[in-house]
């Protein structure tokens, strides 16, 4: 059948995805110019970030990237930014791209070992809610020393491993033979509940330590980056970030790990789904082969691979050099000793953090119109504008609304330099100086669960190779957070309004 060449371009625009879809993009598009002609640069800066929040919402109808670098591509050339704005976004977030190009590929070459100590606890621990709260808290207490898209990497190549193996018996296939884990038609009728089971079993996982990666990650000064600058900003060191934030940090820990229990024990917000006897079976079965079959050279892999993630922790805990640096000596020692040199091996490693490197700049022009267009500035003035713990409930309220649909690097960077500022006028004492740094950390660290774009951490997971595997697009994601959202969230302003 002949195809016009209207219709080639009609059928290629954005691929496979849906034709409304492309139908809704193309008006983005066209109305755009439209509402900065008519409505001006401030309220077309609201709705380019609406229709940016869209693209993430559709993230398994479409990849982000391309529909959200076409809003990116217009909001430059409608001049809401411009590319010098957007370089310097980009530029001043440079060790985040660092640490996605490196450091994901990085854990790649660690898969054999961490697939060997998670499937001994998966198999040991029979209690789902045991074994999510045991997630939760791992990534949790992970995440206070390491860097959350770290320990989110972690957590999809153990999920994904595990998913691989079970799809690649359910499909009649043995555990050695090449197959794509995209497609269910091979998968016997038999075990096709079993597998829908098992995905919203390793839905649950993910979501559970995405979760203990904001837990963590609040709590230290290295927990995250906006908790760099901001201890920077108050001159904080390490000790001093942690007590200082402890009397918010602590109660809300304690609140999340409970609430991880209660959801999964009473299966609420889709949490509770056990692991089947039939994919417990196989990954045992799995786990007895492998090490039936073990050499020599097999435990040496686990033995490299062992000290090369000793050397990682060491590096990131005492920061001995950026992030993404020590990603790449990861890569290095993990390949030089276990017998990768082939550039196709090492290209394989780089191809789930790449996509999301490209989407994540994409994000950055984003920021970079907020930015220029001063989008959250009225509310920045009001919050400045009261005192006391008034202030910083305000500014944890504030910061956790922004940074739920901005990047809380961006949030974070804005308040704490008006803070400082105000401090450094006489404007503020240095007691409400710490208590205003306090709730911005809490405030761009909790309330931003509530979104896959509030936190990096999440925003990775949705868009990684495992989220359509397990079916968790963005709304889903949203709903399982809700719990979450809603006992932290009201915990840590309960905390900074009476215990700061």
């Amino acid at each position: 059948m002949n195809t016009t060449l209207a219709q080639a371009f009609a059928r290629n625009f954005l691929g496979h995805a849906p034709g409304w879809y492309k139908l809704v993009i193309i008006g983005f598009l066209v109305v755009n110019p439209i509402l900065l002609i008519m409505a001006g640069p401030v309220f077309t800066g609201w709705a380019l970030l609406a229709e940016f929040i869209f693209t993430l919402a559709m993230a398994l109808r479409c990849y982000p990237l391309q529909p959200g670098g076409l809003l990116a591509i217009q909001s430059v050339l409608m001049g809401l930014t411009s590319p010098e704005g957007v370089y310097q976004e980009v530029t001043g977030a440079f060790p985040v791209i660092l640490l996605l190009i490196f450091m994901v590929a990085g854990i790649y070459f660690l898969r054999d070992l961490l697939l060997y100590v998670f499937a001994r606890l998966l198999l040991k621990v029979h209690t789902s809610s045991t074994l999510s709260v045991l997630f939760c808290a791992s990534a949790a207490v992970l995440s206070a020393f390491l860097d959350a898209l770290t320990v989110v990497a972690v957590a999809i190549t153990v999920g994904a491993g595990f998913y691989e193996v079970y799809h690649r018996v359910a499909s009649g296939k043995h555990y050695d033979a090449e197959h794509d884990a995209a497609h269910d038609d091979g998968v016997h009728t038999l075990h096709r509940e079993d597998l829908e089971q098992f995905r919203a079993f390793l839905r649950g996982l993910m979501m559970h330590s995405a979760v203990g990666t904001a837990i963590g990650g609040v709590m230290t000064q290295v927990g995250e980056p906006q908790n760099l600058l901001i201890a920077e900003q108050a001159g904080w060191t390490f000790v001093e970030f942690f007590l200082k934030v402890a009397p918010v940090s602590v109660p809300v820990a304690i609140a999340g790990l409970a609430t991880c229990w209660v959801i999964d024990r009473f299966r609420l917000f889709s949490y509770g789904a056990g692991l089947p006897d039939s994919v417990r079976s196989v990954l045992r079965d799995h786990a007895e082969h492998l090490s039936s079959r073990a050499t020599a050279r097999d435990r040496q892999v686990l033995i490299v691979q062992a000290l090369v993630a000793l050397t990682l922790v060491l590096g990131l805990a005492f920061h001995l050099a950026e992030v993404g640096l020590i990603g790449l000596l990861v890569i290095i020692l993990a390949t030089s000793f276990t017998g990768i040199v082939e550039e196709q091996r090492l290209g394989k490693a780089f191809e789930a953090a790449l996509p999301f490197t490209a989407l994540l700049v994409v994000f950055f022009v984003i920021v970079a119109a907020i930015h220029e267009q001063h989008l959250f500035e009225p509310l920045m003035r009001k919050v400045i504008a009261a005192d006391g713990r008034t202030q910083a409930a305000m500014l944890y309220a504030a910061t956790g609304v922004l940074s739920a649909i901005s990047d809380n690097v961006f949030v974070a960077s804005i308040y704490i330099t008006e803070m400082k500022a105000a401090f450094m006028q006489g404007l503020m004492s240095r007691e409400q100086f710490e208590m205003a740094a306090v709730a911005i950390n809490t405030g761009t660290n909790i309330p931003s669960v509530a979104t896959p774009n509030g936190q990096a951490a999440f925003l990775f997971m949705l868009t990684s190779t495992l989220a359509p595997l397990i079916r968790l697009g963005y709304a889903r994601m949203i709903w399982m957070a809700f719990p979450y959202f809603v006992v932290m969230t009201s915990v840590g302003l309960w905390a900074v309004m009476h215990l700061l």
